[in-house]
């Protein structure tokens, strides 16, 4: 299936909330078109006491870039989708929004709403799909541009990139290329959308894995895991929300983060290690509670006695 469109400029909606949003909206922007407006999630409390309301990095992005904001608590309501209808877009581009889009919403534009994943779907629809292929073990990943349905990541592929993980990458490392990735894949299918010449191909019907929502229960660093297995949670849960283990740090324990690990031959069995079930794990970055992320033998050298439980 080919969507062929009408001719320029497309009238665009931008949706989106994080960090990972913002350089699309900055891309589409630069390459001169015309966005309507931006919704993005309403201000949240923060701060050290989170008292303070502070805007979403997608909403002061559009404030710099003079574009109206528009931030409902959600979509379900009547006079939001009219509202959101009455801008007459000819399409919606959505990138990490974290709202729902009710059916009425997805059918308000000419040619639909369009999402920016980052992953190679069907694997890793849902919420936290970096986060989960670095779980896995995954040797790669990607972004992919999607007309979005009533399902779960559900919708036709319109564009694909794919990006390898480095035996070592964190979650915080493949967000940051993967934003970029997306920024520049948003733009080319756009244009692409402008020329009609997007061509839309089905998910595949097998291989679909979800990834849900990182809950607390599962930081928890588990030492009686194979190596691998703790190495690939560590990288994947830093740094956010960070995978955790007790210490005794001079004879008191505390709760500490371990961001960073690296696999180790046993020949070169050396420096912060810890036993896994298989062979032994080097720390190389770890943050104490209400304290700096610091390498190791910055943390060793402040911490003095140190005893992983």
């Amino acid at each position: 299936m080919t969507l062929k469109s009408e001719p320029l400029p497309l009238r665009i909606i931008f949706m989106g909330t994080p960090e990972f949003s913002a350089p699309t909206l900055k891309a589409l922007h630069a390459a001169g078109h015309e966005i309507a407006c931006v919704y993005a999630q309403p201000a949240r409390p923060a701060g050290r006491r989170g008292l303070e309301l502070t805007k979403s990095p997608v909403h002061l992005c559009a404030e710099q870039l003079g574009i109206e904001v528009r931030t409902p608590a959600s979509l379900k309501a009547a006079d939001e989708q009219e509202q959101f209808a009455a801008v007459k877009a000819d399409i919606a581009v959505v990138v990490a929004y974290g709202l729902l889009l009710p059916k009425p919403i997805l059918e308000s534009t000419r040619l639909g709403c369009f999402n920016g994943h980052a992953s190679l779907l069907p694997r890793w629809r849902g919420a936290a799909p970096i986060h989960r292929a670095i779980l896995a073990g995954d040797a790669e990943t990607g972004m992919m541009v999607m007309k979005m349905d009533e399902g779960l990541d559900t919708g036709p592929i319109g564009m694909t990139e794919r990006a390898p993980i480095a035996a070592d990458m964190t979650a915080g490392e493949m967000h940051d290329a993967l934003m970029h990735v997306c920024a520049k894949l948003m733009v080319e299918a756009i244009q692409a959308l402008e020329r009609g010449k997007l061509t839309l191909v089905r998910q595949a019907t097998d291989g679909v894995i979800y990834a849900k929502k990182i809950d607390k229960a599962e930081t928890r660093i588990d030492w009686a895991r194979p190596v691998a297995e703790v190495h690939n949670h560590i990288r994947g849960l830093s740094p956010f929300p960070g995978a955790w283990c007790e210490m005794k740090i001079n004879g008191k324990l505390e709760r500490v983060k371990i961001l960073n690990s690296k696999l180790i031959p046993e020949a070169n069995a050396e420096g912060f290690l810890r036993n896994c079930a298989d062979g032994a794990l080097e720390i190389t970055e770890l943050q104490r509670a209400g304290g700096k992320a610091m390498p190791a033998a910055q943390f060793l050298r402040g911490a003095g006695a140190v005893k992983i439980l």
